[in-house]
């Protein structure tokens, strides 16, 4: 929903329940952007989606108040982006402040999400301060952390060295164990040394499919576009998916092994589905 001028009102709602309608997904993500940017038909869309028995998330940066009834709802999650504390978060998002954000997400269930940059391992006790911060709020359920992605070639301030990164995996590990709402798994922190080098081997993106707000240009060859250092990834959801696929069943046979297995057999099957039949030769009678 990028460009959320593309499509709007029922429109919008009605493409996005017609995709959804087709494609049968388990999950959808909804992201920017800001969808609240719609509120309207997101506060139209969202309880249509959830009849259909999906598990819906919302990816905004809590610039505007939410619907009230969202935090009763099931199977939703709003996730709110925090670009790190208040002094570097507040430069970067504004005008969705600190301010504004405890403000709008008041009475609601939120996931906070915040992406590690270079220039948080600057500061030492950083991660934990973040945590500090967030986790005795009442509204908030869950602590997401990803690490700063960058694209191929790309020479920016944010992007971690392989000591940041794996001083940064230390300190997860050790504030999984102080903070409860910190929802990753050492397991899942653990991808983050050696996350998928190709898409070809990333579960995620095997299986997700993104598209852009006019419902039809498929974003490739994940939900970042372009061209991503796959071996630099930070993803969280990534290295979820990742950490179950390196998990051994019987402590033998990995769950990817299994994953790849199925999805080459699913895409044989949809391939022989799309062969139009063989011609029958005619048959000529005596």
């Amino acid at each position: 929903m990028r460009e959320l001028n593309d499509r709007k009102g029922r429109e919008l709602v009605d493409g996005v329940i017609e995709l959804v309608d087709r494609l049968k997904p388990l999950h959808l993500s909804i992201v920017g952007g800001d969808p609240l940017v719609r509120y309207r038909e997101l506060e139209t869309m969202v309880p249509l989606l959830l009849d259909r028995g999906i598990h819906v998330q919302i990816v905004t940066s809590a610039f505007r108040p939410m619907a009230a009834d969202w935090a009763k709802l099931p199977r939703l999650n709003v996730v709110v982006s925090i670009d790190g504390l208040p002094p570097e978060h507040d430069v970067r998002r504004k005008p969705a402040t600190y301010d504004r954000i405890l403000k709008n997400i008041a009475g609601q269930k939120i996931t906070i999400h915040c992406t590690i940059t270079a220039q948080m391992t600057k500061r030492p006790g950083y991660l934990q301060e973040f945590l500090e911060f967030w986790t005795p709020r009442p509204e908030i359920e869950r602590v997401w952390f990803s690490i700063f992605t960058p694209q191929k070639g790309d020479d920016l301030p944010e992007i971690l060295t392989k000591q940041e990164r794996s001083g940064v995996i230390r300190d997860l590990l050790e504030l999984g164990e102080k903070f409860p709402k910190l929802e990753m798994p050492k397991e899942l922190i653990r991808q983050f040394a050696a996350p998928p080098h190709r898409p070809e081997d990333c579960v995620f993106a095997l299986t997700t499919q993104t598209l852009s707000a006019d419902l039809k240009t498929k974003i490739t060859p994940c939900q970042f576009g372009g061209n991503p250092d796959c071996g630099s990834c930070g993803c969280v959801a990534s290295m979820a998916l990742a950490a179950v696929a390196s998990h051994k069943l019987g402590g033998v046979i990995p769950v990817g092994a299994i994953f790849k297995a199925s999805l080459k057999i699913g895409q044989w099957r949809a391939r022989r589905s799309a062969e139009p039949p063989p011609i029958q030769p005619l048959q000529v009678l005596p």
